[in-house]
């Protein structure tokens, strides 16, 4: 019973490193100045919030923007995602348990299952839905009356809805990778919470190499706390941040081992390419949906490789960080 509590404690104590409130959300700000109007607007008419969609790379916060809105509200969030909503009758029993205002958060929603995504359909615009019971002749359809909810979804892969279904969100948001700025003030207010200090230098140096994302900040921020305190130090400078960094395999770009093994792939492997996603991922015996959804996109707002109708292939700036030199030849075809 007290490993539960504790366990119980820990996990609300890592959910204080999202914001509470709209305003102390850091980022996406053209995204926060829509949000803020839609937000306001929809209160002001006392109506329900038009569903929303929001995508982008995995861990730019579109789970927290989800939960923000319905705080902003005032009302309660149902989580789930697009993979655990298996039959219609799995939705109808989601949705028959919501009020009105309501927000259903569905994550992963290019992963919904066909017949239960066209039974969202009437849901989301006539807030009913379309129940058939038994089979054959004697089979009949039963409509039941739904309360006028809001469906925030969150997708990584947008190209994989069906145009229906993204017609069906009154609202569309990409999420941006972060600049270093934001995540540097991000870092701070993270460390704040877990009670850790941490020098300027070090929460910049920590912000360039987070990828674009405040997952990743907040990810490496916790494992260079642990270096911190095994060390016996209550602040985090450059010397220890520098030693962590080495140990987790973060090099100065950011770039990880998964990250480094695609590039060498890439740049030795094939030459620089144009090669095939299936064939890259093969070579380094990874998932496809891994390395197009979590690897490439931040390789490619690095600017250290390029999609082609050919394949993927590396940039200058790639062979540079590799330290892998070219012959003239070489780079004339590449480049």
């Amino acid at each position: 019973m007290k490993k539960n509590n504790k366990k119980k404690q820990e996990e609300v104590f890592y959910l204080g490193l999202r914001p509470s409130k709209l305003d102390q959300f850091q980022g996406q700000k053209p995204i926060k100045k829509k949000l803020e109007v839609f937000l306001r607007a929809a209160q002001k008419r006392k109506e329900p919030l038009d569903h929303l969609l929001l995508y982008g790379p995995p861990g730019l916060g579109k789970t927290t923007l989800a939960h923000l809105v319905a705080s902003e509200l005032g009302v309660s969030i149902r989580t789930t995602s697009g993979p655990a909503i298996e039959r219609s009758g799995d939705l109808a029993s989601i949705l028959t348990n919501l009020k009105d205002g309501d927000i259903l958060f569905i994550d992963e929603v290019h992963r919904l299952n066909k017949t239960v995504e066209e039974a969202l359909y009437p849901a989301m615009e006539d807030f009913c839905l379309d129940i058939v019971l038994g089979k054959g002749p004697s089979a009949r359809t039963v409509r039941l009356d739904l309360p006028k909810f809001t469906i925030v979804a969150a997708t990584t892969r947008i190209g994989l809805i069906s145009s229906p279904m993204r017609d069906r969100f009154g609202a569309v948001y990409r999420l941006n990778f972060y600049e270093p700025e934001e995540l540097g003030r991000i870092i701070v207010r993270s460390a704040k919470i877990l009670n850790i200090l941490i020098d300027k230098n070090s929460y910049l140096e920590l912000a360039r190499r987070a990828r674009g994302t405040p997952r990743e900040a907040n990810r490496l921020l916790k494992r260079v706390r642990d270096f911190a305190q095994i060390k016996g130090l209550d602040k985090i400078n450059q010397e220890i941040l520098d030693e962590a960094l080495t140990v987790l395999e973060v090099d100065e770009l950011g770039l990880d081992k998964a990250d480094r093994e695609f590039l060498q792939a890439l740049c030795l492997d094939f030459k620089g390419g144009p090669v095939g996603l299936e064939t890259l991922a093969a070579s380094m015996a990874e998932d496809m949906g891994t390395v197009e959804d979590v690897i490439e996109p931040f390789l490619m707002q690095r600017r250290l490789i390029k999609r082609t109708k050919q394949g993927r292939m590396a940039t200058k700036k790639a062979f540079e960080h590799l330290k892998i030199s070219l012959s003239k030849e070489e780079q004339s075809k590449l480049f």
